[in-house]
């Protein structure tokens, strides 16, 4: 059996716009007529420069291999072109590509691919989820609005969630960390408050950061919202300077999480040595793919570090965040993403239920793709998946952010 054809497809999800500007669906197919899927995450170039270099990894590195060499071929995409080191965009195109060789790999045996991992660890996952608008909020107010944040939450943990992410603490820039303004501050307290009001006991608080802040400034936000005891503060500062972020760990007395924009053992390893995270999250699109953070997941067993694989994407990713979850034993719970187009795209074959999502039972990652639907939504824009700010933090009128790829208003 050979890897033969590739088709990228890359599709935008309609109105709200939840999982990113668009998401990258890989297609391989084996000269024994099996279909492969895969889905690389949030490219930090244009799609259509992604497609070529996706096209450019397959043809230079996988296309004729067996798809069971996966070791192989991650060993020529990671050091081809004398880099040997982490590279961002090759590593996100190769991984959606490793997703899709597991997928063929699973039907060819008749299995799910987390039998081919190790086997059932976890029989359900555990699932958290941000917080976004129900139906009567507004889209734009909800973002400053503690009240209608709690009420989000109130929903999610009636429909059986035990955890909730929200960001309320201001803008991600270009410009790297800033000090964050005491409104900023103050808000964050606010949601945290209001929150942990509305849920109890009954539900975890994940209070993200996209790396924003400086050292200090992350120390300081810490420790304000210390007493809501949040489960994890998510990257705090900057992910690629680890020292700083050991320094928050040491500081503050919440669990840091980080690695949603890492990929490979390489940049994941500084972070377990350093104890600058002991919450790991890696996208699979990106971060080298399942064989990759099977491995870094090891490496986390040694330092009693945890996986809380990140979602941003869509429900092809989630699908290889589940099978890998399925298979280790230090899993903390997985990122998930509701939403019709979600679920569609996949023709509701794995769904959260009361909070958690069971171990899928069907060949592969136990998926079946739309593809119609896929090509139905091409992507027209000229944005990136997610952006930075370009303005600086705003300390007189305060900072209203939606994130790096802001709701599609109807």
């Amino acid at each position: 059996m050979k890897l033969q054809d590739l088709d990228v497809i890359v599709t935008a999800p309609p109105a709200p716009g939840w999982g990113g500007r668009y998401w990258i669906l890989v297609k391989l197919t084996t000269d024994t007529g099996l279909v492969g899927w895969g889905e690389c995450y949030t490219a930090s170039i244009g799609p259509e420069a992604m497609r070529h270099v996706i096209k450019d990894v397959f043809a230079r590195h996988m296309q004729g291999e067996n798809p069971e060499n996966i070791e192989r071929m991650f060993r020529r995409a990671y050091s081809s072109g004398f880099t040997q080191r982490p590279d961002l965009t090759v590593m996100g195109a190769f991984s959606g590509l490793e997703i899709a060789c597991w997928d063929i790999l699973g039907k060819d045996r008749d299995r799910p691919v987390y039998a081919l991992l190790g086997g059932v660890m976890n029989e359900r996952i555990r699932a958290y989820t941000y917080l976004y608008p129900l139906p009567h909020h507004d889209m734009t107010a909800f973002w400053t609005s503690p009240e209608m944040a709690a009420e989000a939450a109130a929903d999610c943990v009636a429909r059986g969630y035990t955890a909730v992410k929200f960001d309320p603490a201001g803008p991600y820039t270009m410009r790297g960390g800033h000090m964050p303004a005491m409104s900023d501050i103050s808000q964050s307290i606010a949601f945290c408050k209001a929150i942990r009001a509305a849920v109890g006991d009954k539900a975890d608080l994940l209070f993200g950061t996209h790396g924003q802040f400086t050292t200090a400034g992350a120390i300081r936000l810490g420790k304000a919202i210390e007493p809501y005891a949040p489960l994890w503060f998510e990257e705090p500062v900057p992910p690629d300077n680890t020292a700083e972020m050991a320094k928050v760990a040491n500081a503050v007395a919440i669990p840091i999480a980080t690695g949603e924009r890492l990929t490979t053992k390489a940049e994941f390893a500084p972070v377990l040595r350093s104890g600058a995270a002991t919450i790991l999250q890696p996208a699979l699109g990106r971060a080298g793919g399942i064989w990759e953070m099977k491995k870094v997941a090891a490496m986390a067993e040694v330092y009693n570090a945890q996986l809380a694989p990140h979602l941003y994407a869509g429900p092809v990713e989630w699908a290889a965040n589940i099978h890998l979850g399925v298979s280790i034993p230090n899993l903390l719970m997985a990122e998930t993403i509701e939403t019709p187009f979600h679920d569609r795209l996949i023709k509701s074959s794995i769904k959260v239920e009361d909070g958690f999502i069971r171990a899928p039972t069907v060949a592969g990652l136990g998926i079946d793709v739309d593809e119609e639907l896929a090509r139905a939504h091409p992507y027209r824009g000229d944005g990136l998946h997610l952006q930075m700010q370009e303005d600086p933090c705003d300390y007189v009128n305060g900072n209203t952010f939606e994130g790096g790829a802001p709701s599609i208003k109807d």
